[in-house]
């Protein structure tokens, strides 16, 4: 019998018992009735935001100014920063609430994105792809158009974590490779996954909230091959320029051929997409209330496949198809301690953001209005991008469709224009920073891990800033 326990993380344990102790805590001490005033944005003082920025800031400079520390305790960080947005919404709101908030964002937000992201990275992370592989601008290339075209089809999380570890491998041997996975967390983790609600969760939340499937790639497909085809040739030129300037490589070993194991993991992936879409179609109408937070049967059976998804990847792969891959834990240890911290943190920023002209971000909000009443598509863009860059996309996309009506059959038609605007905003600007989508800080752990120097907060957004940010121009001059 195959022990379990002795596979499976620590990290993964130790979390699934803390999330228990937790919940179980708060259902005994906060009455539900309680639950029911629900945190209004617009009484919320502006400095309960302050924790939010606190924590993206340690994300920024605690690699830079207390590297060693940073690396062994950044859990603490984020657990300071949560335990203090806590303490401060306890202070204005009360117990009841704040727990009750809690528990809304971990079941509604934290847990399918950390369960999604579990099940991709563990069954991606078993598929091993042999052979030789040589990082020429030629190669790379390619690699990043095939992970740009799958990503729309088997999501952005899962496309990367297939794609890249190939990558790195091909590259393993040059002087200059931290470019290539940069353009890959552009084009492979973000911009590729534009063109259908499985490519990227805000356009999956769109999708749950009526928006029809293939609406986003007929009203979106110019728009992502524009941006796809630019950044192509933009990387291409890049890794002209620095694969010359490297001159010739040193020898390697005899050459492997192409051969892919452990593909086991590609139905695993199938059963986990499958899932995502079945809780957007499948409304048996069964659902529980907890602490004022509905809990559908369609999304806890969708999270019982994710944990079964990983489960069934750990015990069906071969360890040797994971030791091909240099895989282990940490990537998601990382993500899971630090977007935990995220999404507390984020609590009273969203719940501003909701209060619309009502709460402390009026001013941005009557920006999305030209003087006739009229949509500004382009503010509507802009500004769902650059809140999706620091905050968690999808939620930021949830609120600009509902301060754009909320209507999905309204939206899709006569507002066609602003909704591709949020869409493109929410998806394209992730790319910004490491934390604006999921599998970007996957990405940048797993390549640092692998020994790519990879460019820290800020110098990653100098990449971003030089190269995305005239794009995205040039896609609001052309289409908004």
């Amino acid at each position: 019998m195959i022990d379990l326990t002795r596979r499976w993380p620590a990290t993964a344990r130790s979390l699934a018992i803390c999330a228990l102790a937790a919940l179980a805590a708060l259902v005994a001490f906060c009455p539900p009735a309680a639950a029911a005033e629900g945190l209004d944005g617009a009484k919320l003082p502006l400095p309960l935001g302050l924790p939010f920025v606190g924590i993206l800031l340690s994300i920024a400079l605690g690699p830079l100014v207390v590297k060693e520390w940073w690396h062994i305790h950044y859990e603490k960080a984020a657990a300071f920063w949560a335990v203090l947005t806590l303490a401060g919404l306890v202070a204005v709101k009360g117990f009841d609430i704040t727990a009750a908030a809690l528990v809304h964002n971990l079941a509604i937000e934290y847990l399918p994105f950390i369960l999604m992201l579990l099940a991709l990275f563990t069954a991606s992370g078993g598929i091993a792809v042999k052979g030789s592989f040589k990082g020429s601008p030629l190669v790379n290339s390619g690699i990043l158009a095939f992970g740009a075209a799958i990503a729309s089809v088997i999501g952005t999380t899962g496309a990367s974590m297939i794609l890249i570890r190939p990558l790195i491998r091909a590259n393993e041997g040059r002087r200059f490779n931290a470019h290539v996975v940069v353009f890959f967390i552009f084009l492979v983790s973000n911009i590729g996954g534009a063109l259908t609600p499985l490519g990227d969760p805000p356009l999956f939340l769109g999708f749950l909230h009526g928006v029809d499937f293939f609406w986003t790639t007929q009203r979106l497909w110019p728009e992502t091959l524009f941006a796809i085809v630019v950044l192509l040739a933009v990387f291409f030129l890049i890794d002209l320029y620095f694969f010359r300037r490297e001159g010739p490589r040193p020898a390697t070993g005899p050459a492997i051929a192409l051969s892919v194991t452990g593909l086991v993991n590609n139905a695993l992936i199938g059963a986990a997409i499958a899932a995502i879409v079945a809780s957007g179609l499948w409304r048996p109408g069964v659902s529980w209330t907890l602490m004022g937070t509905k809990i559908e049967l369609q999304n806890v059976v969708r999270e019982a496949v994710m944990i079964g998804v990983t489960v069934a990847s750990m015990l069906l792969t071969n360890r040797a198809s994971r030791a091909e891959n240099g895989f282990d834990w940490e990537p998601i240890r990382e993500v899971a301690y630090l977007f935990a911290g995220i999404f507390i943190a984020i609590i009273p920023v969203m719940a501003m953001l909701q209060a619309g002209k009502n709460g402390p971000f009026a001013f941005v909000i009557g920006l999305l209005e030209h003087p006739d009443g009229s949509e500004n598509n382009a503010v509507y863009f802009w500004a769902t991008g650059l809140l999706s860059s620091f905050l968690d996309n999808a939620p930021t996309y949830l609120v600009f469709f509902e301060l754009a009506g909320g209507e999905a059959a309204k939206l899709m038609g006569p507002l066609g224009h602003t909704l591709a605007a949020i869409s493109l905003g929410a998806v394209f600007m992730g790319a910004n920073t490491y934390i604006g989508n999921a599998p970007n800080f996957m990405v940048y752990a797993i390549a640092r891990n692998a020994g790519v120097k990879m460019p820290g907060f800020f110098p990653y957004m100098l990449w971003s800033g030089a190269i995305l940010l005239p794009l995205f121009a040039a896609v609001t001059y052309f289409f908004f």
